[in-house]
């Protein structure tokens, strides 16, 4: 009987430590392998058109981007007799184009596509120019929205064609109320810079 009292039981530990550790390396494995693995679609577009369509997404995100910001931009730096006018045009321009922002990303996502992660991928997107001149007066920053507005629309009405092609009516849909707005704007900006005959 004192053999067996004095024989050290077996330690549980150890067999306990292993499995933990079985178990933790197998959450890594899983974790690594979704790091590397292709986002799955939700939705019923193949994966050319997922490429497609989200490749054009971020294109027009990035362009949404420089436009928000230059529009910022001549919000903060008008001047002139006009100023009070132009100023809260354009701030409420930038706000409605800022909103489009969001439904752009997440709409990439939805489909199964990824969007874009930073400045340096948008500059290296985008399409319309950006303004950095020490000065502009205010004639010329309304006359250069109005044309990027323009350019927005065109890129716009590409992305619906893309998006009638592959039958991905949601964002087509999101597309046709964007197009409008950014026509708005165009217009607004148009009315603006008209010179009196």
């Amino acid at each position: 009987m004192s053999d067996t009292k004095s024989q050290a039981p077996k330690p549980k530990k150890a067999k306990a430590e292993t499995k933990s550790e079985t178990k933790a390396e197998g959450k890594l494995e899983a974790a690594k392998s979704r790091a590397t693995a292709a986002l799955q679609t939700r939705a019923n577009y193949s994966s050319n058109a997922v490429q497609d369509i989200a490749g054009a997404l971020n294109g027009l995100l990035a362009d949404v981007f420089v436009l928000y910001l230059k529009t910022k931009n001549f919000h903060w730096h008008m001047s002139g007799p006009h100023f009070r006018d132009y100023h809260l045009l354009l701030d409420e321009q930038s706000d409605q184009i800022f909103a489009m922002t969001d439904p752009i990303a997440e709409r990439v996502r939805k489909i199964g596509g990824t969007t874009i992660k930073s400045i340096g991928q948008i500059a290296r997107q985008q399409r319309l120019l950006d303004n950095d001149a020490e000065y502009v007066t205010p004639q010329d920053m309304l006359s250069e929205l109005r044309d990027d507005n323009v350019q927005l629309v065109v890129a716009m009405r590409e992305v619906h064609d893309l998006c009638d092609e592959n039958q991905d009516v949601a964002t087509a849909s999101l597309l046709e109320n964007w197009i409008d707005e950014t026509e708005r704007r165009a217009w607004f900006l148009f009315e603006t810079t008209r010179r009196e005959a």
